[in-house]
């Protein structure tokens, strides 16, 4: 069972917004079996509209549309899919009356632009939008089925998990999907297929292993599909273990979560506390710890230090150690996450000093130097990294070498 994600509208397509909608979609549709073959950015243009629908009717059994539902002369989107379906158009009074309730509430005038949202093709099946007043709309044709939502993200969301994927659940005999991601860092993605090259040789068909790099990690994520979820689950998990055992000290976490989060799921846990020092990142690792929920459990804070006279406020740096070994350093970062510690109260902590580029390098210490350390009560441990020349991927990068390095010392002392 495949489907196809359609979204509409010139701004996704010069860049003004990013399409979270599609991959949440495609998310939600992968949990029920249904697999999306492809995803397309169209504009407001109604001969590229038309050629999406007739090229997406080819391709799969179920296409969702998002975006152009509003009720200005941009928004052409229900015009165009009542061209396509040869469709006349109704006022639905439901429609009329949940857009009538909106402004009432808003305590706002409704004008014919407004009134007109009720309009709709007269051969689909309305579904209201309790969020907003664009109607969703859902078109049985030839078999096919085409559900036309607005690009409003939670407007999208509600009508997707309330309506939408029931009704799907309930219209198609759905395969069970099971996945399984095994988070690694330290070794690249073309050593680990080889390294594991015997394991994926011998996964039957209907088991996939697909490796999905980002800067300093890869994820391993089995796919299997079939009718029994329960089968699917035991198998994926043997093959699981094949890997994690033989990749050992690489595998960072055994699920899908990011590092971080794998980070404070164990501190929170064991009760522990971290706090972090950065320079060259800039408070970067702060922001990706306090994006996840409880995560004040953990994180006590920490001080970002790029200046001499605030390494050595803040975190109890010597001065003698920055004159005469500078700030991207070995006995510099040592002092920096020793000093996060002490004066943080916490029981862990991570030290980040390094030269993020463009500029600033020497032919001692090149633009992608980069010292991070990881303390605790007890002790403290350093490591350099080379990476390149390019600023965004230098801060990154050094974010995931920082958490790998959290992440492996506490399994080494907590495990």
């Amino acid at each position: 069972m495949f489907a196809e994600i359609i979204t509409i509208g010139d701004e996704i397509l010069i860049g003004q917004i990013v399409d979270t909608n599609s991959a949440w979609m495609a998310k939600q549709l992968n949990l029920i079996g249904i697999k999306v073959k492809q995803i397309t950015s169209v504009s407001d243009d109604e001969a590229h509209i038309m050629e999406a629908l007739q090229l997406a009717e080819e391709r799969a059994e179920i296409i969702l549309i998002t975006g152009g539902l509003g009720p200005t002369k941009d928004d052409i989107t229900k015009l165009t899919m009542a061209k396509h379906f040869g469709m006349g158009f109704r006022r639905d009074e439901e429609t009329l009356k949940n857009v009538t309730n909106i402004f009432a509430r808003l305590n706002r005038p409704m004008i014919d632009v407004n009134i007109r949202q009720a309009d709709v093709p007269d051969g689909c099946v309305v579904i209201q939008n309790k969020n907003g007043t664009a109607p969703c709309m859902w078109f049985d044709h030839h078999g096919k089925i085409f559900v036309s939502m607005p690009g409003v993200p939670h407007e999208m969301m509600y009508l997707m998990d309330e309506e939408i994927l029931p009704r799907l659940k309930a219209s198609f005999e759905l395969p069970s999907i099971v996945h399984k991601t095994i988070l690694t860092a330290g070794l690249g993605e073309s050593f680990l297929a080889q390294q594991i090259a015997a394991i994926e040789e011998s996964l039957p068909a209907h088991i996939k292993l697909a490796y999905l790099p980002r800067l300093g990690q890869v994820r391993l994520r089995l796919s299997a599909s079939g009718a029994n979820e329960e089968v699917l689950k035991a198998e994926v998990q043997t093959y699981a273990q094949q890997i994690i055992a033989e990749l050992k000290s690489y595998v960072m976490v055994e699920d899908d979560v990011p590092l971080e989060k794998a980070i404070l799921d164990l501190m929170t846990a064991r009760k522990l506390t971290l706090s972090t020092a950065e320079s060259c990142t800039g408070g970067y690792i702060a922001h990706l710890i306090t994006q996840h929920p409880g995560c004040s459990a953990v994180y006590a804070g920490g001080a970002v230090s790029y200046s001499y006279e605030l390494k050595e406020s803040m975190l109890g740096v010597k001065p003698d150690t920055l004159n005469t070994f500078g700030a991207v350093s070995e006995q510099t970062v040592l002092e920096m996450a020793a000093g996060a510690v002490k004066h943080f109260n916490t029981d862990y902590a991570v030290a980040v000093s390094g030269i993020a580029g463009p500029d600033g390098g020497t032919a001692e210490k090149p633009v992608g130097t980069v010292w991070i350390a990881v303390a605790s009560k007890i002790d403290v441990q350093a490591k350099v990294f080379k990476f390149g020349n390019k600023r965004i991927q230098n801060i990154e990068r050094s974010a995931s070498a920082a958490l790998t390095m959290i992440l492996s010392r506490l399994k080494q002392d907590h495990n």
